[in-house]
């Protein structure tokens, strides 16, 4: 009975210590994305234990270090760096990578948190190395494709600049030379650079601003630019509006005094036709027609009594 008293709690401590404390564990699990080193007293046992399944070890003694076998992510943060024509940019990049030789791994670094600081030391340098090398448009283009975009009056402005810069390396070709730069200096830490990425790329504030008011002065002289050209348009369709206006009057003053001419021609005509059926009345009628137009009640007239002017008044008298 006492006996069983004493082994009870036994199997509940030794259960316990299974539990709380891993290295006491006689056996020990690899997963598939896995790889385990085995260190006793901080010294490496083996080779690096990449098969899945259960595996034993000398519990207390030995330590099963896990690491992931797959391929891991690195992010930076966002640095300000000048590019080779001075201007000032905040580049974001990230990377992937993978621990190929978890026993130079954990000498060198132990575990992924250190790794990841070696990492940001490494890619940073060689970023900023890389952007510092090339003008600002290799960085973020990758070739000398015409870009997929429309703007009104933007490619006319375009066409007015002298020199437009040819692209020579390009974005994907400094990303590479990054990646050249860093793998060797990585590889010593048991660590394989898979691949290198800028995520993103901006100006700095001072030079944002200069941008935009860059773009705002280009689209300023495309505003002038059109409005020039409406102001032209205006002009030349006023003057044609008024060309053709004094064409139509001309043309109609024209047409106007042929009709009147026709028209007095055929009332002369109508009236020769019909004074000359008795000239000595309309030798009449005109006289009188001088005579209301000449005199008035104010008018004096010194005429001789042969004048011929008054022929129609001579003789004449009132009947009282």
């Amino acid at each position: 009975m006492k006996i069983k008293n004493i082994i009870l709690p036994v199997i509940l401590v030794l259960g316990f210590i299974l539990i709380a404390i891993p290295d006491a564990r006689p056996l020990y699990i690899v997963d598939e994305t896995e790889q385990v080193v085995i260190t006793r007293f901080g010294k490496v046992v083996g080779e690096t234990i990449i098969e899945p399944g259960l595996k034993p070890k000398v519990p207390f003694i030995d330590k099963a270090n896990v690491f992931p076998k797959n391929i891991l992510n690195w992010d930076g943060e966002p640095g300000q760096i000048p590019t080779k024509d001075k201007t000032y940019i905040w580049v974001d990049t990230f990377a992937r990578w993978k621990i190929v030789d978890a026993i130079r791994f954990i000498q060198a670094v132990n575990n992924t948190t250190t790794a990841q600081v070696k990492l940001s030391e490494i890619i940073d340098s060689s970023v900023r190395n890389a952007i510092t090398s090339y003008p600002l448009i290799e960085t973020v283009r990758k070739s000398n494709r015409t870009l997929d975009t429309f703007e009104v009056g933007i490619d006319d402005l375009k066409k007015d600049q002298r020199v437009i810069y040819q692209i020579k390396i390009g974005r994907e070709k400094i990303t590479k030379e990054i990646i050249d730069q860093a793998k060797p200096k990585v590889a010593q830490f048991g660590i394989e650079l898979v691949d290198v990425k800028i995520k993103r790329i901006n100006y700095v504030k001072q030079v944002r601003e200069s941008v935009y008011n860059r773009m705002i002065a280009e689209r300023k002289q495309i505003a002038e630019k059109f409005r020039s050209e409406g102001s032209g348009e205006a002009r030349k369709i006023f003057g044609e509006k008024e060309r053709d206006l004094k064409q139509i009057t001309s043309e109609a003053y024209k047409t106007a005094q042929g009709i009147k001419g026709k028209a007095d021609a055929e009332a002369t005509k109508i009236y020769a036709k019909a004074y000359n059926v008795d000239p000595e009345f309309y030798a009449f009628t005109k006289t009188l027609e001088i005579y209301s137009e000449t005199l008035g009640e104010n008018s004096s007239l010194v005429l001789s009594t042969d004048a011929d002017f008054l022929k129609y008044l001579k003789g004449f008298s009132i009947n009282k």
